[in-house]
């Protein structure tokens, strides 16, 4: 079961939250149950974390948070799409939620999110996964060449087989074919008049992409203060080499891996995904 949590944001953003237990949990009633939010990346979706928060809620309070812009949350059209807004509204959503002291695990764009926070708000943050963020500048080039690909997108697409196939096989940066990026962008398409369309603006993705890509966040993450486990897939966007310079950065840091699996670890081998987060789980959320 999912069931849907209206959130109010920074600005008075309303912002949709998404619980998942099957079944339903009266969890005022569980004093032992701890919370763990989800946050996706940029362009995600709160539904991507569906498969974690799942075997989540078989003990947890695992709910997932669609980010300001993206998913069902207000997208507002002068924004901000600022770092500060970002992290905001996730602090609301704990505290409204009543989540605190939480777990946080977020990708990309959203695990920046979450150890922002953590350095932010330690009160908040009980524990905290990263999975394939970097915590280096990436750059001017970086954000032309999200210009271009973005101006690249054949949209509208006339059916969602079409968003599969692009995305997967025929997208310019799409190294082999890839199954599950093509499902992972069918899922946040929607049906218009013309066809189908992404339910994010790609100017706002910008907007809010150029708010991190210029500047390096190592101090930030060297103020992370609770238990850290830092994933990344193999072929993925962050390197083994600076991912284990952010675990020796990290006060509490810890380094995992999974094999197989690109930028989209949690979505394309979520299998492999869980045996690379839970022995962390487990110590950090064990009553």
């Amino acid at each position: 079961m999912v069931r849907r949590i209206d959130v109010t944001g920074a600005d008075g953003v309303r912002l949709a939250a998404w619980e998942f237990a099957d079944p339903p949990k009266r969890w005022e009633e569980t004093e032992r149950a701890s919370g763990v939010l989800l946050l996706h990346g940029l362009m995600g979706r709160a539904s991507h974390w569906a498969a974690t928060a799942r075997w989540l809620a078989e003990r947890h309070r695992a709910i997932a948070l669609d980010q300001r812009g993206h998913g069902r949350s207000d997208k507002p059209s002068g924004g901000p799409f600022t770092r500060e807004a970002y992290v905001a509204d996730a602090e609301a959503a704990i505290e409204q939620l009543g989540l605190g002291p939480v777990t946080l695990i977020g990708h990309s764009m959203g695990a920046l999110t979450a150890w922002q926070l953590a350095a932010k708000r330690p009160d908040l943050v009980r524990a905290l996964i990263i999975c394939d963020m970097r915590a280096s500048a990436l750059g001017a080039a970086s954000q032309r060449e999200w210009t271009d690909w973005f101006r690249a997108w054949p949209v509208p697409f006339a059916t969602l087989a079409d968003v599969r196939k692009w995305f997967g096989e025929d997208d310019p940066w799409v190294e082999r074919p890839t199954p599950a990026r093509g499902e992972f962008f069918a899922e946040v398409m929607a049906e218009s008049a013309d066809g189908w369309r992404p339910v994010f603006s790609r100017r706002q993705m910008l907007t809010s992409r150029e708010t991190w890509v210029y500047d390096a966040h190592w101090e930030e993450l060297a103020h992370v203060q609770c238990p850290t486990l830092v994933v990344r897939g193999l072929d993925g966007e962050l390197g083994r080499a600076e991912a284990q310079e952010m675990v020796r950065v990290l006060p509490r840091g810890q380094y995992a891996e999974v094999t197989d699996a690109g930028h989209l670890a949690h979505y394309d081998q979520p299998e492999a995904w869980r045996a690379a987060i839970e022995p962390f789980l487990d110590g950090v959320l064990t009553p």
